[in-house]
């Protein structure tokens, strides 16, 4: 099954409705998309002192990818596998502080880098040990105090994380405090693709969102693609909070409410006056998609307040419409749509990329 998009949005069709209702797609997005790209773990924040160890799982009942996060001696963070290189035992279940991994089956050691260190009753083993008995170790990006891995070694963080990097160095992201209290889980009955597509094109906002259509100026809402991300930029109204910019930004002058970052495939990056709300969209099924919105406060004082006040919601409103447009693609009479030129250029980037990666 091969999807193509057209590069000329004016010409493009959407992606076949084959992408988000087959089950064989489904499972080879898995190696084909996430496993390539970048995902997000936790924060720094997670590793209190030097010689922490925290095991995770990457994507959860997807990827299902037992990862382990160490901060050595240096405090340098590093992401290993979380399985021996002997016989395949877990290493670590829970948060603990070590100086060393020691498999607890038969006593293989490794650093907190992932380096092999010794074997019992290893000695008569030939050509041992090789670089196959070390952890595999995985890239980790920091953006902040935001951690992030891939799965792929090739996995280049520029290309994914670069332009926001630029985009909002001005912004004080070491300082911005993670709220659980605040932080929300929702589950959708709608393909992980559909959320998301939704998310990237301001297009619905005054037919779906009235409450934030009354805060963001539409006929001034912009999107900006690069490679393996993009950009939306609310603008607010007259008399409505926006981001007080400093000269150092390439934006100083203007009133933007949001900037509505997303890289690809399933992170969405909105930063607003108050924080960032940081979603993470995660495939359960081809038709059930969990969405974690983990909320991290700058500035206490404006939260409540302007376009990102009352983003459940937001939420409940894009839930609606993207569970009936789930519905909607099932029908024999659907298979593909068309774009706005001026309006879902993110969408079609998207489908871009999604065509790229799933040849």
């Amino acid at each position: 099954m091969e999807f193509v998009i057209d590069p000329d949005i004016a010409f493009a069709k959407t992606i076949s409705t084959d992408f988000y209702l087959n089950p064989e797609i489904f499972e080879r997005s898995k190696e084909k998309i996430f496993a390539k790209s970048f995902q997000y773990i936790g924060t720094s924040d997670m590793l209190p002192e030097n010689g922490s160890a925290l095991p995770f799982t990457l994507l959860e009942n997807y990827l299902d990818e037992p990862l382990l996060l160490t901060r050595d001696a240096e405090g340098k963070i590093h992401c290993l596998s979380n399985v021996c290189t002997h016989r395949g035992n877990i290493l670590v279940n829970d948060l603990c502080k070590l100086k060393r991994l020691t498999c607890r089956y038969h006593g293989r050691q490794f650093d907190l880098s992932g380096k092999f260190m010794m074997m019992p009753q290893f000695q008569e083993v030939e050509n041992f040990p090789t670089e196959a008995d070390n952890l595999p170790q995985l890239p980790v990006f920091q953006f902040g105090k935001l951690l992030f891995t891939s799965l792929s070694c090739d996995a280049n963080p520029d290309d994914f994380f670069g332009e926001m990097q630029e985009r909002m160095a001005w912004y004080p992201m070491d300082e911005l405090e993670f709220r659980p209290d605040l932080s929300k889980e929702f589950t959708v009955n709608a393909n992980w693709a559909l959320y998301c597509e939704n998310y990237l094109e301001g297009f619905h906002i005054p037919f779906v969102h009235k409450g934030l259509n009354e805060i963001l100026d539409f006929n001034k809402y912009t999107t900006e693609l690069f490679r393996f991300s993009n950009l939306q930029i609310g603008i607010a109204k007259e008399g409505e909070p926006s981001f007080d910019l400093p000269f150092t930004s390439p934006d100083n002058g203007k009133n933007i409410a949001a900037y509505y970052f997303w890289v690809f495939p399933n992170m969405m990056f909105n930063f607003y006056p108050w924080g960032l709300s940081l979603n993470i969209i995660q495939p359960i099924s081809p038709e059930e998609t969990k969405v974690s919105f983990y909320s991290f406060v700058l500035d206490e004082e404006k939260f409540g307040h302007g376009a990102g006040a009352d983003l459940e919601t937001v939420e409940m409103e894009d839930e609606e419409v993207v569970e009936q447009v789930q519905k909607g693609i099932r029908s024999r009479f659907y298979t593909h749509g068309r774009y706005s030129v001026t309006r879902e250029q993110g969408t079609h980037h998207f489908h871009s990329l999604l065509a790229k990666f799933i040849p």
